[in-house]
C-alpha cells in the first residue's frame, strides 16, 4: 500500500508552509481579534491591493451633515448642502526575513532532539507575529521616535492629536510618580472619544447570555483599551475607592462572550473592554525623544487603523516562503516574505479612531 509524502524543498510543501505561515502569523499576533474587512472593525483590512496593481490606496472619509434642513417657505432649490470629505493613504511593500540553518544531511542535524527547518518555520512565524504587534502600536500610539519604517507598518508614523496624558500633564516627560494609570483615565478618554468631531465609532459586539450568542440581545457599542503590563499593576494595587474594585466587577460581563475581542481581556470598564499587550510602547517627550518612565496606552474605535496585503503569493496566500540548499547542502537558509501595509487613520491632520493614554509607568519590584 503507498503512502503519499512531501520531502524538503518538495514544491507543494513550501507553498503549504507558506499558507500555514499565513494563519499562524495573525493568530498568534496581539492584534489578531482586532483585525476583520469592515469599516467597523479596530483594524480595517483593505482588499483592494489583491484586486489590482498598485502600492499606494487612498481612502475617504465623509463627514456628519449638519444644515438645518428645509421647512416651510424656505427655498430648498439652489440651496443644498456641500459634503465634506477628507481622504488618508495607505502604502505597502515587502518585508521579509531569512533564517540560515544546517541542513538534514549534517552532524548538526544529528546533535539536536529537533528539527532545524521546522524550528527555523516557527521563528518565522514568531518574528511576523510580533513585528506586526509592534507596528500596529507605534502607529496607533504616535510613536514619531520610530524612523524606521520596517517597524512602523511600512508608513511613516504620525504624532497623536488627541492624548490625555494622568493629571493633566501636558508632557510625557513630566509624568512621575503620582501619574499612574487609574480608571479615571478611560472615563475621560471615552468622553473625548464620544464627544470629538467626529466621534470615534464604536465597536458593535452581539449580546450573549452565559457565553453564548443571545439574539433577543441587541448589539452593544465598545471600545477596547490597550494597556501595558506595568499600567495594568497599576490598576490592580490601586485601593482607592470605585478603582480596581468597580474593575472586577465588571470583569465577569466581559468573560466567555464568544467574541475574539474579549479574549484574553483583562476585563470590561464603562463599555471598554481592557485588553494587555506588551508591546504597548514608551511614552515620548515634547522635545522628541523616548521615555522610559512613561508608557502610552491607548483607546481605540473603529476603523483606528488600515492594513493592505499584495498580490504576491496567489489568491489566497498573504506569505511566500523559499527554501535555498547551498554549500553541497549542508546548509539551508529559509525565508518568508509578504507585501503590507498598515498605518492609523487620519484625516483632516486629526486622528481618527484612537486617543492615545499616557502615564507614569515602571517595572513594579517587592
Amino acid at each position: 500500500m503507498g503512502t503519499t509524502s512531501y520531502g524538503t524543498n518538495d514544491a507543494l510543501a513550501v507553498k503549504l508552509w507558506g499558507r500555514t505561515l499565513d494563519v499562524e502569523a495573525l493568530k498568534y499576533s496581539d492584534i489578531a481579534a482586532l483585525m476583520g474587512k469592515s469599516p467597523g472593525s479596530i483594524i480595517q483590512v483593505k482588499s483592494e491591493f489583491r484586486k489590482g496593481p498598485g502600492d499606494r490606496l487612498t481612502f475617504g472619509l465623509r463627514m456628519q451633515l449638519n444644515g438645518e434642513g428645509f421647512s416651510e417657505n424656505d427655498l430648498a432649490e439652489g440651496n443644498g448642502e456641500e459634503l465634506t470629505t477628507y481622504s488618508d493613504a495607505l502604502s505597502i511593500n515587502e518585508l521579509g526575513n531569512v533564517v540560515g540553518v544546517k541542513s538534514q544531511y549534517t552532524i548538526d542535524q544529528q546533535r539536536v532532539p529537533f528539527n532545524l527547518r521546522v524550528e527555523a518555520k516557527d521563528g518565522l512565524r514568531d518574528w511576523y507575529a510580533k513585528r506586526f504587534s509592534v507596528e500596529f502600536f507605534n502607529q496607533v500610539c504616535g510613536i514619531t521616535t520610530q524612523t524606521n519604517i520596517k517597524y512602523t507598518g511600512l508608513n511613516p508614523t504620525v504624532a497623536a492629536t488627541r492624548i490625555l496624558r494622568q493629571n493633566g500633564k501636558s508632557d510625557d516627560a513630566s509624568l512621575t510618580t503620582g501619574d499612574e494609570f487609574a480608571l479615571n483615565m478611560i472615563d475621560n478618554a471615552k468622553e473625548l472619544a464620544t464627544t470629538a468631531t467626529p466621534p470615534l465609532r464604536p465597536v458593535n459586539v452581539p449580546g450573549f447570555t452565559n457565553g453564548r450568542r443571545d439574539f433577543n440581545k441587541t448589539l452593544t457599542d465598545k471600545f477596547v483599551v490597550y494597556l501595558h503590563p506595568y499600567q495594568v499593576t497599576d490598576i490592580r494595587t490601586n485601593t482607592s475607592t470605585g478603582q480596581w474594585l468597580d474593575l472586577e466587577k465588571a470583569a465577569s460581563q466581559g468573560r466567555g462572550h464568544g467574541n475574539r475581542i474579549y479574549d484574553g481581556s483583562i476585563g470590561e470598564y464603562n463599555s471598554c473592554i481592557m485588553r494587555s499587550s506588551y508591546d504597548v510602547p514608551l511614552g515620548v517627550s515634547n522635545a522628541g525623544a523616548n521615555v522610559a518612565t512613561a508608557r502610552r496606552g491607548v483607546l481605540l474605535g473603529g476603523q483606528a487603523a488600515v492594513m493592505g496585503f499584495g498580490r504576491e503569493g496567489g489568491d489566497v496566500e498573504r506569505f511566500r516562503w523559499n527554501e535555498e540548499m547551498f554549500d553541497h547542502k549542508r546548509r539551508l537558509e529559509v525565508s518568508a516574505w509578504t507585501i503590507h501595509g498598515l498605518k492609523k487613520t487620519s484625516f483632516n491632520s486629526l486622528d481618527y479612531g484612537t486617543v492615545v493614554l499616557s502615564s507614569y509607568a515602571a517595572a513594579h519590584t517587592s
